[in-house]
């Protein structure tokens, strides 16, 4: 694809502007419900855990704001107020283990995948504005699937187990809330390049290894600082 003629097309601009917009708002949110469990943080390992995740994610939504500025994108929420604070309300409900497994299995890492994908079709700049966060996310990510081990790892075997096999139908049921939202998602993704339906199969995929590695049979990625996960 020529990304500088991407850039210049309309309809590329417009479809990247509300994707920038999106994950804008879904860093904020993500600011928001980490600062929210602080207090309930079970010890402080998991405390500044999520103390460093609330200062990354304020600086995702800094570095992406300014580029959406120069990026000359509208300025309008795909998430209203309202399901805003849904989802603040229904996140700040949730037990600590269900909080680990729907942030950090549903949203941190399945999102961040989807996020990735679209890295290779975007324009120089935008590239650039997600290098940042998707570099943070190796940390958080990390961070969720080992505490949600540590977590899965003091059940009984045969709740664990449970917990496991309804995993896969709690993140089709955190889908299908989301794309009841209305945010036209599909046509999004499609209008700047990308295979959606081939998309959805690469999540699956990553879903499934996601659950491998909370299955005790591998190791836990570890937490990185690693700068270059997508090239500049």
């Amino acid at each position: 694809m020529n990304l500088q003629k991407s850039v210049e097309d309309n309809g590329y601009r417009q479809s990247m502007g509300q994707l920038l917009m999106l994950y804008t708002q879904v860093d904020r949110l993500i600011m928001e419900v980490c600062a929210q469990r602080l207090t309930d943080a079970p010890d402080e390992d998991a405390e500044l855990s999520l103390a460093k995740q609330v200062g990354d994610e304020s600086r995702h939504v800094t570095i992406q704001r300014q580029w959406m500025r120069q990026f000359g994108a509208a300025p309008t929420p795909l998430i209203t107020p309202e399901q805003e604070q849904m989802i603040r309300e229904y996140f700040h409900a949730l037990p600590w283990i269900d909080f680990l497994a729907d942030l950090y299995v549903c949203v941190e890492a399945l999102g961040s995948e989807a996020v990735e994908r679209i890295v290779p079709l975007a324009d120089p700049g935008t590239r650039e504005s997600l290098r940042i966060p998707l570099a943070d996310e190796l940390d958080h990510v990390a961070f969720g699937i080992s505490r949600l081990r540590k977590e899965l790892a003091r059940l009984p075997k045969a709740e664990r187990q449970t917990f496991l096999e309804r995993l896969p139908a709690r993140i089709e049921s955190l889908a299908d809330a989301f794309h009841g939202f209305g945010v036209p998602v599909r046509s999004l993704f499609e209008a700047v390049g990308a295979d959606y339906d081939r998309l959805c199969e690469l999540l699956e995929d990553r879903q499934k290894e996601l659950i491998a590695e909370l299955t005790f049979g591998k190791q836990p990625p570890q937490p990185t600082h690693a700068t270059a996960v997508v090239s500049a």
